[in-house]
């Protein structure tokens, strides 16, 4: 068992733990890391917790220092030096020419890197580049090529649903979406009432999926033929969340509606 801290670089990143090592961290506090990218500057978001060694990547790094003043002052220098550096690289992508979208532009806390994130539509030889901007910022420098919904959840924006993108604001991690969920939810195929801002289907159809999955299996298939208190229909359609089921009562010459428990199955829907 290891006695850790988690700990998240931005808003909605992934939480990584951290060995405290008898430092006085508790949840909120900042503090300085050693990371595989270098020194870096965190926040923590989960505070002093056990947990079993399937859980952390051995070995785990320790928490450096709580972090102070001076520290964050740093970092805030850092974003104003990225903002400069930013215009820097968009004029040097246009020097050479290349078909990038320069995205976002960060410095690590100690300054023994920049990273500059960008998205195209295949492969960029920038090798040029990376020595042009070597010798303007004399640090190491890395070109790191991301897709279109890291580039949403770096720039943010508002959703169709009037709220703040929720990749930006609070998922850590990316989901897999497919096409099958929306149907599942009898929601509209049509990509643009089911894409987010970046193109690909809405992370939010996620969200209640194992809830359609789960009554989906107790209800019965469309074309099934059941039993109900006016007598045997075939389901005609599924109101899943409510978990209610249409019926076409072909004696009664009537659709109606039926809650799960009033019904029976007779014959299920033909392969």
């Amino acid at each position: 068992m290891y006695e850790v801290v988690g700990v998240r670089f931005k808003k909605a990143g992934k939480i990584y733990y951290f060995d405290p090592d008898q430092l006085p961290t508790e949840k909120d506090d900042h503090v300085i890391v050693e990371t595989a990218r270098g020194i870096e500057y965190g926040k923590v978001v989960i505070g002093k917790k056990t947990v079993g060694e399937s859980d952390v990547v051995l070995p785990l790094k320790k928490v450096i220092r709580v972090a102070d003043t001076n520290d964050a002052k740093q970092v805030e220098e850092n974003k104003t030096a990225a903002k400069n550096a930013f215009q820097i690289c968009l004029q040097k992508i246009k020097d050479h020419k290349l078909e990038m979208k320069l995205v976002d532009v960060e410095y690590t806390f100690d300054r023994n890197k920049i990273i500059f994130y960008f998205t195209a539509d295949g492969r960029v030889d920038f090798r040029e580049l990376v020595k042009d901007l070597a010798s303007v910022f004399r640090t190491r420098i890395e070109l790191r090529q991301i897709g279109v919904r890291d580039e949403a959840k770096m720039l943010g924006g508002i959703g169709p649903c009037g709220r703040l993108l929720c990749c930006s604001t609070f998922l850590g991690d990316f989901e897999p979406v497919s096409i099958k969920m929306a149907k599942d939810q009898s929601l509209s195929l049509n990509p643009a009432k089911i894409s987010g801002l970046c193109g690909r289907l809405m992370c939010c159809l996620k969200y209640e999926n194992d809830n359609y999955e789960t009554s989906k299996d107790e209800l019965p298939e469309i074309g099934a033929m059941v039993g109900t208190p006016m007598g045997e229909g075939r389901v005609v359609s599924l109101n899943i969340l409510d978990r209610v089921v249409q019926i076409d009562l072909s004696e009664a010459n009537r659709v109606m509606e039926f809650t799960l428990d009033e019904i029976v199955m007779i014959v299920p829907a033909a392969e």
